[in-house]
């Protein structure tokens, strides 16, 4: 008999754990990731899309994630003239910058995360960009079914070296900033 309980007590924890456990699909149409890149004389964004990922929580709070990033979408909506922004397109979809062609998406994958504070959790992950993985770390913000944050990326820790003051000299107003940024607003 004792043994009998302690089976259902055992198996009741389990299920009550399996409840508060859960894996979410992102919804890849309401999320939107913005892109920002910088250079001596002005500024470009525009937008990326999601291509699938899920949401690893627990008790409310992030345990793990797994997010693919599709690098063939990035568009520009700072240039009004088709023309130049079809060459800034295409440029960055170029080996010059990400290589779409070879690399047709980057990845996140989430190693590890606080438990949220005031709505605020700190996140470490993987990102995968031209197939080159490197650590990041960001906060995230819980809003609702939104989980918002901003990536600030070097892009030649992933081999995008155009443009970097860092690697090439007489740039003048031709330099790009190392860094861009994604800003994320992740619908569950």
């Amino acid at each position: 008999m004792k043994m009998k309980l302690l089976s259902l007590g055992l198996a009741a924890f389990m299920v009550a754990g399996a409840i508060k456990a859960q894996k979410v699909n992102a919804d890849v149409e309401a999320t939107t990731i913005k892109w920002t890149g910088k250079k001596v004389v002005g500024t470009h964004y525009g937008n990326i899309k999601l291509q699938e990922g899920m949401l690893h929580l627990n008790n409310g709070n992030i345990t793990g994630g797994t997010f693919v990033i599709d690098m063939t979408s990035i568009t520009n909506t700072d240039i009004e003239n088709s023309d130049y922004n079809t060459k800034l397109v295409g440029h960055l979809k170029s080996d010059d910058f990400f290589g779409v062609a070879t690399y047709p998406t980057a990845n996140l994958e989430i190693i590890e995360a606080g438990s949220f504070i005031n709505d605020k959790a700190e996140v470490k992950a993987k990102l995968i960009i031209k197939g080159q993985s490197k650590p990041i770390a960001f906060t995230v913000e819980k809003k609702d079914t939104k989980y918002i944050t901003t990536l600030v990326i070097d892009r030649t820790n992933y081999g995008v070296h155009y443009g970097s003051g860092s690697f090439f000299d007489n740039l003048g107003d031709n330099a790009i900033d190392n860094e861009f940024t994604l800003e994320v607003s992740l619908v569950i």
